[in-house]
């Protein structure tokens, strides 16, 4: 076999298709959030708003989190030396795990190196060894939750996307003697859609099952101290497990859950995710420490926030720009073909100094091509302006189709 071949034959379909992913390469510029400069491939460069960022907040620049990361490496250095369990366990991140285990009301909590390895390894490890444990998981979770529940080899059932009822149904056909697991997020990252958590809680109590809750797109956002959709519910008790991020909202980089403590003793102890893999640099995790600190006792940033997703709405919905309908801070901007939808990002960027990335199939159905926006606090009035009157330029040369007011 002529394997370059192969691999080319793959790409130019892609290509072909419009789903074909190229990265922006970007240098954000300290204190000056959402800016960047974007470094073309002949050298050149151009200053751009960057309106796709996962980090929320703006937290990544924050200055307590670049202070204790700065103080972090002049104190400990650069990496952390080892995995957690040969020399590896900094003191940065056992605060770390206190200070999440508060966030959550847990007794304890564990730091990954990704919220993809902690979904891939909390899931993986308990669906694994808890004996003849069945996996029910909503039919739109996150890849690292599909890659655990698979990794596991647990039986598995996909139960339609936030339905409690179908979920009830699906138990109550299984042995009822049987251990069982319920996975599911707060916020839908792509659709921005929320859960109804109590309902689902309420079905799993109803069949003895665990409760598994994947907060990456909520913590930091939601609740009065930031703990996510499940605090603002006043649901977090009822929630085994509370997984989380610490690279979007938090601005840093890592995955975390939080439960009881045997629970996360347990994985601690068996999950090869974590026991083979070498810890987050001190500095990270005390860059991630202060991050949380602050927003547990800041609403400011939160309320901002909201205000600013809400501007954007409202003037989209002034230009009949169609925009998903959704309770969250995630702004689906739906285009619904891949190459006007990558055509619409590229002019954005060349032209308009407008990043956004296109978000095609696979992520997402095709037929539901869309440009995925995240407001921040840090977007001034005129930064949205300029956004939304590209996108009615771009619109109209489009000839797409417009929502009715």
């Amino acid at each position: 076999m002529e394997f370059d071949s192969f691999f080319a034959e793959a790409l130019d379909g892609l290509r072909e298709a419009g789903n074909y992913r190229v990265f922006a390469d970007l240098e954000r510029h300290a204190g000056q959030f959402p800016r960047a400069t974007r470094f073309r491939e002949d050298g050149t460069s151009h200053d751009v708003t960057v309106w796709c960022s996962n980090d929320y907040l703006g937290m990544g620049q924050h200055p307590d989190v670049v202070r204790a990361m700065k103080e972090a490496i002049d104190r400990c250095g650069a990496g952390a030396g080892g995995t957690r369990n040969i020399s590896g366990t900094n003191h940065s991140h056992v605060a770390l795990e206190q200070e999440l285990a508060d966030l959550h009301g847990k007794e304890s909590a564990l730091i990954f190196t990704s919220g993809y390895v902690s979904n891939w390894a909390a899931l993986g490890t308990l669906a694994a060894k808890i004996p003849g444990c069945i996996v029910y998981s909503d039919a739109l979770n996150h890849a690292s939750m599909i890659e655990g529940i698979r990794h596991s080899r647990a039986e598995r059932r996909v139960w339609k996307h936030n339905s409690p009822e179908d979920l009830d149904r699906l138990m109550s056909a299984d042995d009822p003697s049987r251990p069982k697991l319920v996975a599911f997020e707060s916020v839908y990252s792509m659709d921005g859609d929320i859960a109804p958590i109590a309902e689902i809680c309420d079905v799993a109590a109803k069949h003895g099952a665990l409760t598994y809750l994947d907060e990456v797109h909520a913590v930091g956002l939601y609740g009065p101290r930031g703990g996510g959709i499940a605090e603002r519910e006043g649901l977090m008790h009822r929630l085994d497990v509370i997984e989380g991020t610490l690279g979007k909202a938090f601005g840093v980089m890592g995955g975390y859950i939080t439960g009881s403590r045997q629970l996360c003793d347990f994985v601690r102890s068996f999950a090869s995710g974590f026991i083979f893999t070498t810890a987050l640099p001190p500095a990270l995790a005390a860059g991630a420490t202060a991050a949380i600190r602050h927003l547990k006792a800041s609403p400011v940033e939160r309320q901002q926030h909201q205000e600013r997703v809400a501007r954007v709405r409202r003037l989209l919905d002034r230009r009949g720009i169609p925009h998903m309908d959704n309770p969250s801070h995630i702004v689906p901007v739906m285009v619904g073909n891949a190459a006007k939808c990558k055509w619409i990002s590229d002019i954005l960027l060349e032209t308009y100094g407008i990043y956004v990335q296109p978000i095609n199939y696979p992520t997402v159905p095709k037929g539901t091509e869309r440009l995925r926006i995240t407001p921040t606090p840090f977007h001034s009035d005129a930064d949205i302006d300029h956004l939304v009157g590209a996108l009615n330029d771009l619109w109209s040369h489009c000839a797409l189709a417009r929502a009715v007011a």
